[in-house]
């Protein structure tokens, strides 16, 4: 210091001592903390965006006996990666607007397992739960350190009120993430599984198809059209497998006459959202709810629940103009 020049006080001396110590920090920091996200995403991996990930692998139905024993019922197995397990809630009886809503129009739960690279498996899935049990399943799931990464509506002016939570696990333990679902699942009403009942109506699935652009396909009493991402989407450093949580999914509940009520969702990114909400309401489909379905989606994935009664032909149009402003193909 020169000679002549203040000597700071004690007050003075400490303050500039925490801002060295702060900036020496932030020097340091940033090359550690992304030493450690490496670390954390660790095993046979690619990479996405220049950030290290964890690739998923291919099992079968057999890999998955241990999970379908605690889950109580069988699965089946998607794209040769995801075990996929369905609860279709045939003990509600829901009406929204009027129309008797079938179970797998809108009342079905379900759940997927991932195995990855890292010796880890990811569980995702949705829960459609009445409300009444919609706390007790909360604290059942939170007992088991599975998290809600939703809770919201995909129906209006439903009787009863129902809900849906979506919910996600990862670990090391895929039986341990399925007795957490399974103890959900028997806080609610959810019935034995039971056999698909038969298509219903006089659907001109064929018109529906070329309307948009996709081969659509029975599901029991309801006929279904399915688009997914063509991004590659990572959770979690953990890259998910094509369709799993990243799907637009159209469903059809034939009313006769042609007519049909519509209900599903559609997958977004930011710069997507406002275009699809105003193609959709110039269709005529009323949006039921906008949000997220994950916590730590790369891209981030916006979601709107839609509902709609009219011709099936003429919703299939309205809505491939709103698929057509987003980045999906079609997926079997």
């Amino acid at each position: 210091m020169v000679s002549g020049d203040p000597q700071p006080d004690g007050r003075a001396r400490r303050s500039m001592s925490r801002r060295l110590l702060l900036a020496a920090g932030a020097l340091v920091s940033v090359p550690a903390l992304a030493g450690t996200a490496a670390a954390t995403r660790n095993g046979p991996a690619g990479s996405e965006g220049g950030v290290t990930t964890v690739k998923p692998l291919p099992t079968t139905e057999a890999d998955w006996k241990d999970i379908a024993d605690v889950l109580g019922r069988s699965g089946s197995m998607a794209r040769g990666l995801v075990y996929h397990t369905d609860y279709p809630r045939h003990d509600l009886h829901v009406v929204s607007r009027g129309v008797s809503i079938s179970p797998g129009l809108a009342l079905g739960s379900h759940v997927a397992f991932v195995r990855y690279a890292d010796g880890s498996t990811m569980m995702m899935g949705d829960l459609a739960v009445a409300e009444e049990e919609l706390q007790r399943v909360t604290k059942t799931l939170q007992r088991h350190g599975i998290e809600q990464t939703a809770i919201h509506k995909h129906l209006l002016a439903q009787s009863p009120d129902m809900w849906w939570t979506h919910v996600h696990g990862h670990g090391r333990d895929p039986v341990a993430l399925a007795r957490g679902m399974r103890a959900a699942m028997d806080r609610t009403g959810t019935p034995p599984p039971q056999p698909h009942g038969p298509p219903a109506g006089d659907l001109d699935t064929d018109g529906m198809d070329a309307a948009l652009g996709a081969k659509g396909s029975h599901y029991g009493e309801v006929y279904k059209c399915v688009f997914a991402r063509q991004e590659t989407i990572v959770d979690g450093g953990h890259v998910l497998p094509p369709g799993l949580g990243a799907i637009s999914a159209f469903i059809f509940q034939s009313l006769g006459g042609g007519r049909a009520a519509l209900n599903g969702d559609l997958v977004m990114v930011a710069d997507e959202v406002q275009g699809v909400l105003k193609a959709l309401t110039r269709g005529g489909i009323e949006v039921v709810d906008l949000h997220n379905h994950g916590l730590r989606d790369e891209p981030r994935l916006f979601f709107v629940h839609l509902w709609a009664v009219d011709d099936a032909v003429r919703l299939a149009k309205a809505l491939r103009k709103a698929v057509d402003l987003t980045n999906v193909r079609t997926f079997p």
